[in-house]
């Protein structure tokens, strides 16, 4: 996955390009890109917090009240941040089997190699 700033002509440009090389045949793998027109924007969804929730849950996945604790952060807070995390594609939120206790949904990083991209995207952005 790619997080980029990008104005609207390059992100149509950029959908042009990527429709031309599968109309013939030419893509070679699936990747994932989110992107923002501006800093602003990217600053909105992309905040500390959320860098430092992304990073505990990378390194381990867990429940949202388990993350919660690790961080020392209200519950709300942190699904609040989740959620934002989910709409733009860096974390999936899974059920799985809680032995002799239903279910239970288990947060988890959607892609290893984001993180770096993103901080390459801040760096640029912000500085």
């Amino acid at each position: 996955m790619h997080i980029k700033i990008e104005s609207t002509e390059d992100f149509f440009a950029r959908g042009k390009t990527t429709a031309s090389l599968a109309d013939k045949g030419l893509l070679e793998k699936e990747s994932r890109i989110v992107s923002f027109e501006n800093a602003e924007d990217l600053a909105k969804v992309v905040s500390a917090a959320k860098i430092d929730l992304f990073r505990t849950i990378r390194s381990h996945s867990g429940s949202i009240t388990d993350i919660s604790k690790r961080l020392n952060r209200d519950r709300s807070a942190v699904k609040r941040d989740i959620d934002v995390l989910q709409s733009i594609g860096l974390v999936d939120i899974r059920t799985m089997k809680n032995a002799g206790h239903g279910t239970k949904k288990e947060v988890i990083a959607s892609d290893n190699q984001v993180f770096y991209g993103l901080v390459r995207t801040l760096k640029n952005a912000c500085f």
